[in-house]
């Protein structure tokens, strides 16, 4: 495949906010595109090359917990969290930002995601439990953004949920609960597109739906 290339030449800054960039890419003459991203002109995903791409680390980490606790059938652990843009509680899975310091893990990820799951559920990934790479990433919409997941399970083995909890929230987070999800009614989530209060589903939500009630997670 022949990709035309954007020079960091043809790149120039519109928007530097705090928690955001929007930089003009100009992929020829008169001609414009537009990329909100988090990241600075010498990360920015549209000018590496082919190596430097296949090899990037994600922006962030989103994560299917699995908890399977006593006698209950596994269940897909998903959270109301504020969604500003959306002015919505949107059921999620936890996740969060790959920290400067977990790039010198060995999967950034991985390191990311049980840290994400503790401070966003109260659970710690203990001895006996799975944490493992779904996809290392996938684009959350590369027509607006170059922003990046990469997709966890983690398959949870706790005695009881009593420890759950949302005290961990940082910064603009905020949460209003936990919804425990069966396969039954994950299949059912899938079918509506809304939760139980009628408010659509985000995309990263349905991808863990679908990977829980694939049974993928099993293997």
């Amino acid at each position: 495949m022949n990709t035309p290339r954007i020079e960091k030449s043809q790149v120039s800054l519109m928007l530097d906010a705090k928690f955001i960039r929007v930089y003009d890419l100009k992929y020829a003459e008169g001609r414009h595109y537009y990329d909100a991203t988090r990241r600075n002109i010498d990360s920015l995903v549209a000018v590496k090359d082919d190596e430097a791409f296949r090899n990037m680390v994600p922006d962030a980490v989103s994560c299917f917990v699995i908890v399977i606790t006593g006698n209950e059938p596994p269940r897909l652990l998903l959270n109301w969290e504020y969604r500003y843009p959306a002015g919505q509680f949107l059921l999620s899975v936890p996740a969060g930002l790959i920290d400067p310091e977990d790039i010198q893990s060995p999967c950034p990820a991985l390191t990311a995601a049980a840290r994400e799951i503790q401070e966003e559920t109260g659970l710690q990934v203990r001895e006996g439990d799975s944490l493992k790479l779904v996809n290392p990433m996938v684009f959350s919409t590369p027509g607006m953004t170059d922003e990046s997941n990469a997709l966890v399970c983690a398959v949870l083995h706790p005695e009881d949920l009593h420890g759950l909890n949302q005290t961990g929230a940082v910064g603009s987070e905020m949460f209003d609960g936990f919804k425990l999800v069966t396969e039954e009614e994950a299949r059912k989530l899938i079918r509506d597109g809304r939760d139980e209060h009628g408010v659509f589903l985000p995309l990263y939500t349905w991808a863990g739906l679908m990977w829980f009630t694939s049974g993928m997670w099993k293997d």
